[in-house]
């Protein structure tokens, strides 16, 4: 609990550590896949800072009608490993959305010749100068979302990690650089695992509230592989593109309608609920269960491992299990097996592969900037920590992909900001004051969004905000006036002061 405080303190002088920032890189011809040569960082050429009343008022405008661009990877959790000649190529294949009002107002400044999107993407390429690429070619959604996937990635036996990122690189036609982007770690796999899993391995089993894909193959081949997706609000197999689907453990009296979670780790034989993140669209309960040459296992309860072979059950239905017929999702019968009673004989397209999945989103907006310098690195928000109060309070900013030319802004007021790390931030929390000349008599809490705001006017917005709660004490205000001649402003604030007091609250909206 801290005061409301009218000066925020200055913060000590202090030289801004060096800053060490990805290399952007630049593209060379070189046929279906090029390479990445890394090129001169982010340096001190960022245009000069804007004033601050103009860049205050760009700010308000972003926030009453915000034209954010935003960058979308989808990608697996875990890569299996390709030997010899062959090309195990990532499944399901990395995918790239590009959405948001702000890529239609960049289109309009460019025109429509310089404004197609284009890419490449690769694995990080390990301090090496080069890094094998693909092309990405974007097509535009029904739903305004540009969209394309890398179906040519792998990783050979030579590539000793054991985990890697994927590097995207994005560029308009005209060959205006936009940025670099990465995803997050993925970890190396030789095969899936055949072994009864151990929970102690918690790296290769899947969690209640995970997002995972389900892909299958029709007789194993490559050719044949089926996504399960959502599109129109229905379940279907696509070949071209896949869902991420948060994967709950329910409880087994749970009706499709209401369903309460649970965590722990998803084992087979568990009720689970498969919702799809991007639109919400749920499939009724599920049992699930292991797959083992083309049978389901009905009296196995280990835990699922990545890209196990699996088949969901309609929970209370007669043997009836999840399943594809060409592009469409269906209900199939299985059969009894007549010498084993634990076992359901299933068809191909009720064989399922899964797989966990991450997301990573970048945000970004230069609609009121004239930003000259590639937007990358995109910072990343993952944590707040507030500290201090009284007199002052300090809020450090945790994520990734920080440095020394980004300002922590509260809606439309600057905070004073100092750099720590590419993972830290460190700013004073603004006085309440600078939201209303009626702070003293606050009655009701203010949410601020939070903010990050390069040199340049580059606005990086970020799903937290940041609340100022006033807490009144036992004392109501009109004892407090009545106690005090009228003409005594200075100290009617100061015992009011005394008497208001307030909490800082944290959110992140999801």
């Amino acid at each position: 609990m801290v005061l409301y405080h009218r000066r925020p303190p200055q913060l000590p002088s202090q030289s801004s550590p060096h800053l060490a920032l990805p290399s952007p890189c630049t593209h060379v011809p070189g046929g279906r896949a090029g390479h990445l040569r890394p090129t001169s960082s982010l340096s001190s050429c960022l245009t000069p800072n804007l004033p601050s009343y103009l860049l205050q008022d760009s700010v308000r405008r972003y926030l009453q009608l915000p034209a954010d661009q935003t960058v979308l990877i989808l990608h697996a959790k875990v890569a299996q490993k390709s030997y010899g000649n062959e090309k195990r190529f990532f499944c399901p294949p990395p995918c790239v959305y590009l959405s948001g009002p702000g890529w239609k107002l960049k289109q309009e400044d460019l025109g429509e010749a310089g404004f197609r999107v284009c890419g490449y993407m690769g694995l990080d390429s390990m301090g090496s100068s080069l890094m094998e690429t693909q092309k990405l070619s974007f097509e535009e959604q029904p739903d305004a979302k540009g969209f394309s996937c890398a179906k040519a990635l792998y990783i050979s036996d030579t590539d000793k990690r054991k985990h890697f990122r994927l590097v995207l690189k994005l560029f308009f036609s005209n060959g205006q650089e936009i940025g670099t982007f990465h995803s997050k770690l993925i970890k190396v796999i030789s095969k899936p695992s055949q072994k009864k899993q151990s929970l102690k391995n918690t790296d290769l089993c899947i969690s209640s509230g995970s997002k995972v894909s389900l892909f299958n193959r029709l007789r194993s081949q490559t050719v044949s592989t089926r996504y399960l997706s959502v599109e129109g609000g229905a379940f279907i197999a696509s070949a071209r593109q896949w869902a991420a689907f948060t994967l709950h453990l329910a409880d087994e009296r749970c009706s499709r309608s209401e369903f309460p979670l649970r965590e722990g780790y998803i084992r087979y034989g568990s009720v689970v609920q498969l919702v799809c993140t991007a639109t919400g669209v749920t499939l009724p309960p599920l049992i699930i269960r292991k797959v083992m040459k083309q049978y389901a296992m009905l009296d196995v309860d280990e835990p699922i491992s990545q890209l196990h072979k699996c088949a969901f059950q309609l929970q209370g239905s007669d043997r009836m299990y999840l399943c594809l017929s060409t592009d469409k999702v269906i209900q199939f019968q299985a059969s009894p097996c007549p010498k084993e009673a634990n076992r359901e004989l299933l068809n191909d397209g009720s064989c399922w592969t899964i797989i966990s999945t991450e997301t990573v989103e970048y945000t970004f907006s230069e609609s009121l900037a004239c930003v000259r310098e590639p937007v990358s690195p995109v910072p990343l928000i993952a944590a707040l920590q507030l500290t201090g109060g009284g007199d002052v309070a300090m809020l450090e900013v945790q994520g990734e992909y920080f440095h020394a030319h980004l300002k922590v802004w509260f809606g439309d007021v600057e905070a004073e900001t100092m750099y720590r790390s590419p993972k830290s931030l460190v700013c004073v929390v603004p006085d309440v004051s600078a939201f209303g000349s009626d702070w003293r008599w606050l009655r009701y809490p203010i949410t601020v969004p939070l903010l990050l705001i390069r040199d340049d006017g580059l606005i990086y917005s970020s799903s937290f905000t940041f609340t100022y709660t006033p807490e009144q004490s036992c004392i109501p205000r009109q004892q407090v006036l009545s106690d005090v001649p009228q003409d005594s402003d200075k100290l009617l604030d100061s015992i009011h002061q005394e008497f208001t007091r307030t909490n800082f609250h944290l959110f992140m909206q999801t």
